[in-house]
């Protein structure tokens, strides 16, 4: 755990072995424990519920087709409130037909206003429909589902991948396949064993510390700087994870704030939504907590090449101003990515014209709320935590007068 990771210059100080050696049995049983955690947690494919969704059944397929023709009708909706006293838009309905793209069969179904104002279907449209017919003897019927969004979904992650490979280099590439793991992890560990009834938040809190100690190895190196970083990101889940339970229990929060919850609730009713909530709050602010906790680390290691006669409170406080810097840009950042997540819902309660306080304190935003002070109070805490770590394990100070190349020499974990 000592040696360089790919800046190519020499290490500052003596070896270390002992440090590494101490570090490295430290992070291994971290790491067991974890795995173990994960093993105990794993669900079995018989304990995840598979409930038939609203688009399954018999007859029922779904089918790739193109539009043809979009012929509006005056279907004499004039807006009001419809079933279940939803909102309706007044204007002419649609007639669309397709052809299928497999087979050429021919497809015909209506759009009322509402939904087609939300859609906005044109000819030549790539769509996906759903194809009705419960026995041969009856004529399919259609409905629309969706667009057709493979390829550009496709081609925009594939030009992803290739500029952070080109830019990033190694480290880019090893960065995508951190990407893949923790894609693998939340799909088949993190998702399917909350599904199955474990404990929500144990599941977050196992699967993001495996999903950091795998993500900041490869994408950093494995080194004591990386580990100084870890350290600082373990604790900010675990803080995190506590006052998540704390603020979704005080501000009563019952995760169950939106129609998606209430298919859930039907799905999958033993589901312990309270938890979820917490879970979220851990899950949502790992990047921006690996973002700093990597620069804070990094920040101390080059401090500690540019000053390496100074002591380590003076290191602590210099790398600390970067660090303020750095919390108030990352608070925004969270603050930004939960308002644009809710902004739907933002803009409904807008146009009710309701309170900003009763706005604020309404569940589906509550949630986001209380998602984002959690996240971000986790968020500045880690900073500090995270620099007492790198100071703590970083190279010592170096006694006497240098030369001038001697300070310039970059320090390596």
């Amino acid at each position: 755990m000592s040696h360089s990771h790919g800046h190519g210059t020499p290490e500052s100080g003596p070896p270390r072995p002992e440090l590494a050696r101490v570090l490295f049995g430290v992070v291994a049983a971290i790491a067991v424990v974890t795995a173990v955690a994960m093993v105990v947690l794993w669900p079995s494919s018989d304990d995840v519920p598979h409930a038939t969704g609203p688009y399954s059944g018999e007859g029922v397929t779904t089918v790739d087709a193109t539009v043809t023709s979009v012929t509006p009708w005056d279907c004499g909706a004039d807006g009001g409130f419809g079933i279940d006293d939803q909102p309706t838009a007044a204007g002419d309905c649609r007639t669309v037909t397709a052809t299928v793209d497999e087979g050429g069969e021919k497809a015909s179904f209506e759009l009322d206003p509402t939904r087609h104002r939300a859609v906005e279907l044109e000819e030549g449209d790539d769509i996906r429909l759903m194809r009705f017919q419960p026995t041969d003897a009856d004529e399919p019927s259609f409905e629309f589902r969706d667009f057709q969004r493979g390829f550009p979904l496709l081609a925009l992650a594939l030009a992803f991948a290739v500029l952070v490979a080109v830019v990033g280099r190694l480290r880019g590439a090893l960065a995508i396949v951190g990407i893949g793991v923790t894609v693998f992890a939340l799909m088949k560990f993190v998702l399917p064993a909350i599904l199955a009834g474990e404990s929500p938040l144990l599941v977050a809190i196992v699967g993001s510390t495996g999903i950091m100690i795998a993500v900041l190895y490869l994408a950093h190196g494995v080194s004591i700087r990386t580990t100084s970083a870890l350290f600082g990101t373990l604790f900010g889940i675990a803080f995190t994870a506590l006052l998540g339970v704390v603020g979704t229990h005080w501000a009563q929060l019952t995760g169950v704030s939106s129609e998606d919850d209430l298919y859930l609730i039907g799905t999958v009713p033993d589901l312990r939504f309270q938890g979820i909530v917490a879970a979220s709050m851990v899950i949502a602010g790992l990047g921006v907590l690996n973002d700093v906790t990597v620069t804070q680390a990094s920040a101390v290691w080059e401090m500690r090449a540019l000053q390496p006669i100074v002591g380590r409170w003076e290191l602590f406080r210099s790398a600390m101003r970067i660090g303020r810097d750095h919390i108030a840009s990352s608070v925004y950042t969270l603050v930004f990515a939960y308002a644009g997540s809710a902004m739907t819902v933002m803009l409904l309660i807008t146009a009710y014209q309701q309170g900003l306080l009763e706005v604020l304190t309404a569940e589906q935003i509550a949630n986001e709320v209380v998602r984002t002070l959690v996240g971000a109070i986790g968020l500045v805490l880690a900073v500090p935590v995270t620099t007492a770590f790198a100071v703590w394990l970083a190279p010592p100070a170096v006694e006497g007068p240098l030369s001038d190349d001697s300070q310039k020499v970059v320090p390596k974990a």
